[in-house]
């Protein structure tokens, strides 16, 4: 696996769809911290999804604390609106973690702050609060693909 994409509380299953399928296209290891917000037999996932699913590496997690006893050797990277690094100012790894946070509220603070050498941001107007979460998901992945120039 390339990359790790971490989904911590998703809320809206046709994102969690659309960064599955996204995972598969760029070899990406998905992993989803609970509680979630849907069933992953929601229709909304499979259809966004496709045909896609079957293919992915999906690894669930019951709490955030099991989500860092499994990574505990891995490097995290946080993406939230509130850091001040750019992402593409930050250096990726192969194998890292890349940490979304719920589509309502992002990371928690208390999250955040504890590892704020970590978080990065992708720059955008202040005419709207964020992005679509598949959408920032393509974006940091696709950069971290770029500047680590892993294979597909």
């Amino acid at each position: 696996m390339n990359f790790n994409i971490v989904l911590y509380e998703p809320e809206i299953p046709a994102n969690t769809g659309n960064i599955g399928r996204i995972c598969v296209g760029v070899n990406a290891r998905l992993h989803i911290v609970k509680p979630m917000k849907f069933l992953l037999t929601d229709h909304h996932v499979k259809r966004a999804g496709l045909d896609y699913w079957n293919k992915l590496e999906l690894v669930m997690h019951d709490s955030w604390q099991d989500f860092l006893e499994y990574a505990q050797a891995g490097r995290k990277i946080y993406f939230s609106t509130k850091a001040d690094k750019n992402y593409t100012d930050f250096g990726f790894l192969p194998g890292d973690y890349l940490i979304f946070g719920p589509e309502t509220r992002g990371i928690p603070m208390r999250i955040l702050k504890k590892n704020w050498d970590n978080c990065c941001r992708i720059p955008m107007s202040d005419k709207i609060r964020s992005i679509n979460l598949s959408n920032s998901v393509a974006v940091a992945v696709y950069e971290a693909i770029r500047q680590t120039k892993v294979n597909l």
